[in-house]
């Protein structure tokens, strides 16, 4: 089953995965006793926030563009299935994936894994929405991608201290 959603509503989505990456960050940053990892998920939730502020601000100009009429049928699904298949779905599913999390270094690999998504959901978005919004989709893709740096890096640090 094919989808063609508009550029709004992809930025209505990446708004959603902005926001339950708030959450998780949020939760982890509550719940680990290590002031590094506190602090690493604390600054993770900021810069979320900053990231669905900035959707929120593209959302205005997305409404005057249509998606691609040659998005091909498969083009769709592969959107859907990244939709599907990202970390950070829903509220409560979020906050229950992080209070389920047993360790610092699983609650990261959840971060590394989500962060992952949404760069490869991203990267979808700026071939569909109007090159005007690709140098701001690029910021974030870089954002994204240090947060898997600094996610990488800590992990490695906590390991190192067993």
């Amino acid at each position: 089953m094919s989808i063609a959603l508009s550029p709004g509503e992809l930025i209505n989505i990446a708004i959603g995965i902005e926001k339950q990456g708030v959450v998780f960050y949020d939760v982890m940053a509550r719940s680990t006793k290590q002031a590094s990892t506190r602090d690493l998920f604390i600054n993770l939730a900021g810069a979320e926030r900053q990231h669905a502020k900035i959707f929120a601000g593209m959302l205005g100009e997305a409404a005057k563009y249509l998606p691609p009429e040659d998005q091909s049928p498969e083009y769709g699904d592969y959107l859907q299935a990244l939709i599907n298949s990202a970390v950070f779905t829903d509220e409560a599913a979020t906050g229950e994936l992080a209070s389920r999390t047993d360790s610092d270094i699983a609650a990261i690999d959840i971060g590394i894994n989500a962060e992952k998504d949404s760069i490869l959901f991203y990267y979808s978005l700026r071939e569909i929405l109007p090159p005007l919004a690709a140098p701001v989709l690029e910021k974030i893709i870089a954002e994204e991608k240090s947060h898997i740096s600094q996610l990488s890096e800590l992990k490695k640090k906590l390991g190192d201290l067993k």
